[in-house]
């Protein structure tokens, strides 16, 4: 199946090329447990992982899922480059293009920052989170442990709960969670629910337990208190009595219906902290997903013509 040169949004994949994508993670997750880590599918190739914003899991899993693969990873620290001296965007990444790297993981605070360096540059360009847009690698992680777990997603009934204004995860899951064939509820304070994915198909709701009746999973979203300007709750207290995944809440959903949740946690705040353990939800497994999941993608975009 062929690619385009660049990863910028689940947007732009259909049903087919995201379980091509989840396939290939299948076989990727192999090469994490086997007792070699190291494959040769990106032997001679080089990826630079460009963060604009802070990350442990994204940024961290796409390292290693390139040294898995035999590339050359490096990662281009922000607070000490020339960013600071005042180049932009562009001549940065141009920088980085002309030095022979042939894929640029970028995460910045700019929707759309993505697809402006992919349009400047040769080299092969990862979206790993653009402002409020999309993530398009930790839906595909999302789909993946959803598959993984429960073998299909169709017809199953997602619930993404909280901070779905600000969620770059809530809008890439929509739009491949959908395409795949699933039910999309989402639900948190009338503040934090934006207005554009009901159109999509998504159902809407303030009441929280109205969305998690009878949830195959439920995926609480990370309060993102660093890009909440306005008061758009009143209280912590309030948001987790109201809004918050505990395990009361919990006995609503389907008995076997999974945890998730996109990292990092509130622990308290949008999710119970008993419900982190691995014996309530795969939350630890979404974790070695992604890193199977990045690998794929690298794989599967930077050797696109092969």
């Amino acid at each position: 199946m062929k690619f385009q040169k660049d990863l910028l949004g689940i947007k732009q994949l259909d049903a087919d090329q995201i379980q091509y994508i989840l396939k290939t993670a299948e076989s990727m997750k192999k090469i994490i447990f086997s007792e070699s880590t190291k494959a040769p599918q990106l032997a001679g190739k080089s990826v630079m992982t460009m963060f604009y914003e802070n990350s442990t899991r994204t940024r961290t899993s796409f390292e290693l899922a390139a040294k898995y693969l035999s590339a050359t990873a490096s990662n281009m620290a922000v607070s000490s480059s020339s960013v600071k001296k005042g180049e932009t965007l562009i001549d940065t990444t141009r920088t980085i293009n002309m030095m022979g790297t042939d894929c640029i993981v970028i995460r910045h605070e700019n929707a759309g920052a993505p697809h402006l360096v992919a349009q400047n540059v040769d080299a092969t360009v990862i979206n790993a989170g653009d402002g409020m847009n999309e993530h398009p690698t930790q839906a595909l992680l999302d789909f993946f442990t959803m598959q993984e777990q429960m073998g299909s997603v169709e017809g199953k009934k997602v619930a993404i709960i909280g901070d779905v204004y600000h969620s770059r995860v809530a809008r890439s899951d929509a739009y491949g969670l959908l395409k795949l064939g699933a039910e999309v509820v989402m639900a948190g304070p009338r503040t934090l629910l934006p207005n554009d994915l009901e159109s999509l198909g998504v159902k809407m709701y303030t009441d929280v337990d109205k969305a998690i009746k009878d949830a195959d999973v439920v995926m609480p979203l990370r309060l993102q208190l660093e890009r909440q300007k306005n008061c758009f709750f009143p209280s912590g207290y309030e948001y987790a009595k109201y809004f918050g995944v505990n395990e009361e809440r919990m006995k609503l959903a389907k008995k076997d219906a999974l945890i998730m949740h996109p990292g990092p946690v509130n622990r308290g705040l949008e999710l119970q902290s008993s419900l982190y353990a691995p014996d309530k939800s795969v939350i630890d497994r979404q974790v070695t997903n992604g890193v199977a999941v990045r690998m794929a993608v690298l794989h599967l975009f930077i050797n696109r013509n092969l």
